[in-house]
């Protein structure tokens, strides 16, 4: 069966963010990851995933201003230096957290930028990030997201995602899958999973439609755990899903999981 780390901005939403740590650990999830741990110190955060037991598996670069929509900044070349102070940050949590992978949303390139700069400066931005952070035994992962939930994000389908990888040419630089973007955006979810493997750093899931847990939507996930165990991904499985009834109501898709092995 395969390792499920919480994701602690959309599960357990009915608690403040530092109550969301036990409650994950009391519901048997032994990893975390979230969209942000900025507006906590990094001390408070360490101390809750020492007290519960929990590994920090995944978070964000600061992706700008959240609250007015912005969705990263690794594309923006207004923001270079923005963006390159942002790694410092994220380092500096992760060292904190004993956390081994970080990952890095695009952004939404502005209307008349051109696709060519947009690509040109993100793919600078990563590959000073991964320098940075492989210094720092940290992975880097980025994200393809679909453009249905983000309109205009700029890398939206795998195949984006691998001419970045290409341009960038880093061997810390790694995929962030995650089943729900991509089956919005291009379908055959394990043929390409299988063809990326060695590509991708980290997997998250949710169903669709809706982005609610699995078993509420048409993305066969017993099949696709079956087959994650099956082609050795041994990394974590951020459930990056709001529930339908309440994360703890809504977590039978994972007791039946692990009441068949």
């Amino acid at each position: 069966m395969p390792k499920f780390a919480a994701n602690l901005s959309m599960l357990y939403t009915e608690h403040s963010f530092i109550e969301r740590f036990a409650a994950a650990s009391a519901d048997g999830f032994k990893a975390v990851e979230y969209v942000s741990p900025y507006e906590e110190t990094p001390d408070a955060i360490a101390a809750e995933l020492r007290r519960n037991g929990l590994t920090q598996a995944l978070f964000n670069l600061p992706a700008g201003d959240w609250s007015a929509g912005e969705r990263g900044i690794a594309c923006l070349p207004d923001r270079v230096e923005e963006f390159e102070a942002s790694v410092d940050t994220a380092i500096a949590y992760a060292q904190a957290l004993d956390c081994c992978k970080i990952n890095c949303l695009a952004g939404i390139a502005p209307a008349g930028m051109e696709p060519d700069v947009a690509e040109a400066t993100l793919a600078d931005n990563l590959r000073y990030a991964a320098e940075r952070l492989a210094a720092a035994g940290i992975s880097l992962v980025f994200e393809p997201i679909n453009t249905r939930d983000i309109p205009g994000y700029f890398v939206a389908t795998t195949d984006h995602a691998e001419r970045i990888m290409d341009r960038v040419d880093h061997h810390n630089l790694l995929i962030q899958y995650d089943f729900y973007h991509m089956q919005i955006m291009q379908g055959d979810l394990l043929s390409t999973f299988e063809r990326l493997q060695r590509r991708i750093g980290h997997v998250q899931i949710a169903d669709n439609p809706g982005r609610h847990e699995p078993g509420t939507g048409e993305i066969n996930h017993g099949f696709i755990f079956k087959r994650l165990d099956e082609l050795g991904y041994e990394g974590w499985v951020g459930c990056e899903y709001k529930p339908a009834v309440g994360t703890r109501a809504g977590l039978d898709w994972l007791k039946m999981l692990q009441q068949g092995n």
